[in-house]
């Protein structure tokens, strides 16, 4: 079991940029791979990006293409996801999650959640 403690939400203008970090404690031991969630008001909890244990692969969600980069500092432990040209529709709860395996990451089903970050975008 890895425990995952996300920051750096909060209000931006629309244009602005926001980085998210999300540090792991616990069993880090394991090759972890790592991803980024969000969930907006009265909708479901979407995929949003996924590195790989040495980051050598990454995938993102069609809508946040060429706008956010997820990076990883394992010495850190640390996983972030930089924010760019952010949108209103872009506002949501912002969760980081951990598991072996990509699939287990970008199908929602891992085993290791944080308790989620607020990012407001204001138009």
């Amino acid at each position: 079991q890895v425990q995952l403690v996300e920051s750096g939400g909060g209000l931006v203008q629309a244009g602005g940029s926001l980085r998210l970090s999300c540090v792991a404690s616990g069993r880090t031991g394991s090759n972890y791979v790592m991803g980024w969630f969000r969930q907006a008001p009265g909708k479901e909890r979407e995929f949003v990006a996924v590195i790989t244990w040495a980051g050598t692969i990454t995938a993102y969600a069609d809508d946040v293409k060429g706008r956010f980069t997820i990076s990883r500092d394992n010495p850190k432990n640390t996983v972030y996801l930089q924010m760019n040209s952010l949108k209103p529709e872009d506002t949501a709860v912002y969760y980081c999650a951990a598991d072996v395996t990509r699939t287990s990451i970008v199908s929602g089903r891992a085993r290791n959640w944080g308790q989620g970050t607020q990012v407001t975008v204001s138009s």
